[in-house]
């Protein structure tokens, strides 16, 4: 009986120690097999493989969802909204080339950034849906300006190489071609303008001999001409402009250069005068050129003794009497203009433009 309690006790510690040695149980908490169950063609023998190492549970990314299209009803919303906004800007006057142009340029945008891939095919789709009865004409426009802008594309390289003169030529000759003579000059009626009255202050500022009196008639005279029966709401409207584009001529900076203080004085405000400025403002400016006078006196007398001081000293001892100087001359400006001569930039050795600075 002890014989066999022996026997029972080694035969269970013997399965225990079997039962153990099938897993090691990783840092994980994973437990991986140490050895593989003999296979019954091998006669009971255990075969040693290597561990196996434990491996993290395949994560699959999740499938990737196209952009959701924006919900028909949304599109309509939107579509409606702009033909609404259209017919309000421009349904009233669509018979214009230039409306039209633009109208089409605005749709060009609009579609070309929701539908890059069918924008045109959508574009025409929408003007025959909400503006039939100039759909041909805007169908055409479109075709147009397309065929135009194709044109300025691949013409790039040839119209570098013209001059002025010739470019202006080979443009209007296109635009007369793809939109008929009439539509174009109504389409481009601004740019026939501007360049008029750019090519007369050319011509003026180029003439030597002839009065600051005189080349103010001739500009006012071409405004006039050009603009006929609006030059008057024009000049108004463009005061500002009008009177800087004939300040910066050359020829009337050397005018007014080569005059007194006191004739500058009466010219500049002559000038804008016949601009159309009111008293008030004619006195605003005269204040104002009074001041600039003064702060340019100020810093020729400030170069000249800069310049007498450069002579004299260098490093922080020139420095330390350079800033006395601005104090002196400037107050309140001195550090900037210190600021702007320690990045390389004197103010004062730009030259003048009389009734500009």
């Amino acid at each position: 009986m002890r014989q066999r309690t022996k026997v029972l006790l080694v035969s269970a510690v013997a399965v225990a120690c079997g039962v153990l040695g099938w897993g090691l149980v990783r840092p994980t908490g994973a437990v991986v097999p140490t050895t593989t169950p003999a296979s019954p063609s091998t006669s009971g023998a255990a075969t040693r493989q290597a561990p196996v190492a434990a491996r993290p549970p395949a994560v699959t990314a999740p499938p990737v969802m196209p952009s959701p299209a924006p919900a028909p009803g949304a599109v309509d919303a939107e579509l409606e909204a702009l033909a609404t906004s259209l017919r309000e800007k421009y349904g009233a006057k669509l018979h214009e080339p230039y409306l039209q142009i633009r109208m089409v340029e605005e749709l060009m945008r609009f579609f070309q950034e929701r539908f890059p891939d069918r924008w045109e095919q959508e574009l025409l789709a929408f003007l025959k849906a909400n503006f039939p009865e100039h759909y041909d004409t805007l169908a055409a426009m479109l075709r147009n300006r397309v065929d135009y802008e194709k044109w300025v594309r691949d013409s790039e390289s040839y119209l570098r190489g013209l001059s002025d003169t010739e470019r202006r030529t080979a443009t209007w000759d296109t635009r007369h071609r793809l939109f008929g003579k009439e539509s174009a000059e109504r389409i481009w009626a601004s740019e026939r303008k501007n360049q008029a009255i750019a090519d007369t202050l050319r011509t003026l500022g180029a003439q030597e001999g002839v009065s600051l009196e005189k080349k103010l008639s001739t500009y006012k005279e071409r405004l006039q001409e050009v603009h006929g029966e609006q030059a008057a709401a024009y000049v108004e409207r463009h005061q500002q402009e009008l009177m800087n584009r004939f300040l910066d001529l050359p020829s009337v900076q050397t005018d007014l250069g080569a005059m007194p203080a006191d004739g500058r004085a009466r010219s500049l405000r002559s000038v804008r005068k016949e601009m159309g400025l009111d008293d008030e403002a004619l006195q605003r400016w005269d204040t104002l050129d009074q001041s600039r006078d003064a702060r340019w006196d100020a810093g020729a007398k400030y170069m000249a003794e800069r310049e007498a001081l450069a002579k004299e000293l260098s490093g922080e001892a020139l420095e330390a009497k350079l800033v006395e100087l601005r104090a002196r001359y400037f107050g309140g400006e001195a550090e900037t203009i210190g600021q702007e001569e320690a990045g390389g930039f004197l103010r004062f050795t730009r030259p003048r433009q009389w009734g500009r600075n």
